[in-house]
């Protein structure tokens, strides 16, 4: 896909789709997220504008960002790297949002973390959807490789069946898409492990997130020739999307100056002693 810049964005439809390289992490929102959907935008006071058509993942993840700060943080012998910057999607008679991002990883750790703040700049209650598309492909994710997950309930989206969907196999010509949605169980402090790992080559990618910032989560599975990848997805909002949530008084909307903070650690696990100590950990979950 190349890199993306908010020239190439096409809000209609799956036109997302065009700039989405997967990576690591691709970061869905702010305004919206999830399937498409058309909505009122009527809280814009603007009469030439009263419903707006939502596509595919919302234009966050197309924006630039600008670099606010970095450096280090030395607590004893040990070092933090840091960095951060912000995103401001924004538009005149319409949202008016800036995400600011901090990365820190500690030398000598195989981890990072993600810290966010979504505040609404603008004058106007705003509703606010936020995704983590964290995505994971080859040589962790090949024919027998699973999923660690705290789930409960999985429920398939689409016509496919739930069964086996923690089992991974390799790249298959024809595959479609699977999307599986689950109910997850917390840590004690309320976060949610959950990894991907290859256990015949002894390496594993892993999440952490905060089931209360990010209370759904899903499965991506794209076990395709050509596109072969899993997302693992914390969430503001279940699959139903936009429109279901709204009816059930489940939208987020920030007021003017408020502010919502995201958390997320990101890591890589190296050997089967790491693995089996991560799978405790998401069997530890209650």
């Amino acid at each position: 896909a190349g890199f993306p810049g908010p020239w190439s964005y096409e809000p209609e439809g799956l036109g997302w789709l065009r700039g989405f390289g997967g990576g690591l992490l691709t970061t869905c929102g702010l305004e919206h997220a999830l399937f498409m959907a058309e909505d009122s935008v009527a809280q814009y006071n603007y009469p030439a504008f009263q419903t707006k058509e939502f596509g595919l993942h919302g234009r966050v993840s197309y924006l630039p960002a600008r670099l606010t700060g970095y450096g280090e943080r030395w607590d004893g012998d040990a070092c933090t790297l840091w960095a951060s910057g912000e995103v401001v999607q924004a538009a005149v008679f319409g949202e008016q949002f800036v995400l600011r991002r901090r990365i820190e990883a500690k030398l000598g750790e195989s981890r990072l973390f993600v810290h966010d703040e979504v505040e609404n700049i603008g004058n106007a209650p705003t509703p606010h959807m936020y995704l983590y598309h964290v995505n994971v492909g080859f040589p962790v994710l090949d024919d027998g490789a699973e999923l660690l997950v705290p789930a409960t309930n999985p429920q398939p989206r689409g016509g496919h069946s739930a069964e086996g969907y923690t089992r991974f196999h390799g790249p298959r010509a024809g595959y479609t898409e699977e999307v599986t949605e689950h109910a997850v169980k917390a840590e004690a402090g309320g976060t949610v492990p959950v990894a991907v790992v290859n256990r015949a080559r002894g390496i594993g990618a892993y999440e952490v997130f905060d089931r209360a910032q990010l209370p759904h989560h899903f499965i991506w599975r794209m076990l395709g020739q050509g596109t072969y990848v899993v997302g693992i997805e914390p969430s503001t909002n279940a699959t139903a999307g936009r429109l279901d949530a709204k009816a059930k008084g489940k939208l987020i909307v920030l007021e003017p100056g408020e502010t919502r903070r995201y958390d997320l650690e990101l890591g890589a696990l190296a050997g089967a002693a790491e693995i089996d100590a991560f799978a405790a950990r998401v069997a530890g979950c209650g």
